[in-house]
């Protein structure tokens, strides 16, 4: 963060004060919209919440009553991820508003996180191999781009 005397600059991207005005004003707008982001996202993830609950209610509470299959529990812990991604997209949000830094090693966690939970609730009976390599691919690619970003990190 800099400080410039009696305001602190969070995103060098977007500056409150820019020579230009209509920038300037273009900048608060897209500020305030990324703060919208972050309540809805909160709402979302509330929803989620709520929703795993019900899924989890409905699914115990029906015949035969007390029992989960797989498929019932693939789609619960698909439930939970989903919000465990939401939180983490949040985080995202609450730190780009926040800081001056790009959190990329979190994004990219998102990133494989997102595909882990891809990866649980996948009905391979439907999927062909060239998905598969494809997923393959991707999950390497972020794997070792965080790996990478992390060594570089100290952490």
């Amino acid at each position: 963060m800099k400080s410039n005397g009696r305001r602190t600059i969070v995103h060098e991207e977007l500056p409150t004060e820019h020579e230009d005005r209509l920038i300037r004003y273009l900048h608060r707008i897209i500020r305030v919209a990324v703060r919208f982001l972050a309540v809805l996202m909160a709402l979302v993830i509330v929803w989620g919440a709520v929703y795993v609950m019900f899924v989890l209610y409905q699914r115990l509470n029906f015949p035969p009553v007390w029992i989960l299959d797989s498929r019932d529990i693939l789609d619960i812990f698909g439930s939970f991820l989903v919000v465990l991604i939401a939180v983490e997209i949040f985080i995202n949000i609450r730190l780009y508003l926040g800081t001056n830094v790009i959190p990329i090693q979190l994004v990219i966690a998102t990133a494989l996180m997102a595909m882990a939970r891809k990866i649980i609730v996948l009905d391979t009976d439907k999927t062909g191999p060239m998905f598969i390599f494809g997923f393959a691919a991707i999950v390497l690619a972020l794997g070792v781009t965080y790996w990478m970003v992390s060594k570089n990190s100290g952490s």
